[in-house]
């Protein structure tokens, strides 16, 4: 298991782009220079950023810009919709009672993408 820090990359099966992890839930606790992410950094375009263009037709931009394109599947810009990670590290306290970001945790973007974590921004421990 690594905890995730801040600029962590992040992964959509429907984006084109990987993302970074912005943490704001929390600035006291670093790893290497780093704040400590908490199940909380998940709002959308404040710790989680686009992944670039989307590409699932149950993303409303997306079923609109496919059926400008007559039936051609066409992306549109990735804007996530997000809520909260699962399960986090619930073994550990957290900070301030906010359970540490894991690398096997894992977002539910509401257009049905389950964001992963492809790099933790920090490596591993006990």
């Amino acid at each position: 298991m690594s905890y995730v820090t801040a600029t962590a990359q992040l992964q959509c099966p429907f984006g084109l782009a990987p993302s970074t992890l912005m943490v704001t839930s929390q600035q006291k606790y670093l790893i290497g220079g780093k704040p400590v992410a908490t199940i909380q950094d998940a709002v959308p375009m404040s710790n989680i950023m686009p992944f670039g263009m989307c590409t699932t037709q149950t993303n409303p931009a997306v079923a609109s810009a496919t059926a400008a394109a007559l039936g051609v599947p066409t992306p549109a810009p990735c804007v996530p919709a997000t809520s909260m990670w699962i399960p986090g590290n619930k073994a550990s306290r957290g900070i301030q009672g906010k359970p540490y970001l894991t690398n096997d945790c894992k977002c539910m973007c509401q257009w049905g993408g389950m964001i992963s974590i492809i790099n933790p921004g920090e490596f591993k421990v006990n």
